[in-house]
């Protein structure tokens, strides 16, 4: 599949949900960084709709006790990808989506102003599917070819501090391989 993002940066041909978690990106900044983090909600459970819910500021904290402790974040990623390899897009990527908190690369801190997260639905402990990696690829493809040489960082490499996504079960050399890195 050939994505292709329109001047908004939205990608055709796949599911948008737009995410309130937004806004504008500070003027002059340029995307530089491709952020890759994993998500599961509840934690370890796959196929819901807990994270679509917790993006659209939906999530119900009496669904799981989990939940209860993370409703009221307002959090968003500008593109998903799930298990089953359905991508879905949150936040146009001429938009700042809130997915990297407090975070800094190269010297440079508040990534979500020159950086696009993409979520895998997975755990740090748990290898991500085959279908996750053919969508993935072709995303990063679309998005280089959009925006030129983006830099591909995990969550943990810009917030080393807080977070251990995407973990040490992303086979960041497999990624390489598809993207031709």
């Amino acid at each position: 599949m050939t994505l292709q993002l329109d001047t908004d940066g939205v990608a055709a041909g796949i599911r948008f949900l737009p995410s309130p978690n937004c806004d504008e990106r500070p003027a002059g900044a340029a995307l530089e960084l491709l952020v890759v983090h994993n998500i599961s909600l509840p934690p370890g459970e796959f196929g819901g709709d807990g994270i679509i819910d917790l993006f659209m500021n939906r999530l119900d904290p009496s669904a799981h006790p989990y939940y209860a402790t993370i409703a009221q974040l307002r959090v968003s990623a500008h593109f998903l990808v799930r298990r089953d390899g359905e991508l879905i897009q949150f936040v146009p990527c001429a938009k700042r989506a809130w997915h990297a908190g407090e975070s800094a690369w190269r010297g440079r801190s508040r990534c979500n102003d020159f950086s696009v997260g993409v979520e895998l639905e997975g755990a740090d402990d748990q290898p991500f599917a085959d279908i996750q990696y053919a969508e993935l690829a072709p995303l990063i493809t679309a998005l280089q070819s959009a925006y030129g040489a983006l830099e591909i960082v995990g969550h943990s490499d810009i917030a080393p501090a807080r977070k251990t996504d995407p973990g040490p079960c992303f086979d960041w050399q497999r990624l390489r391989r598809l993207i031709g890195k």
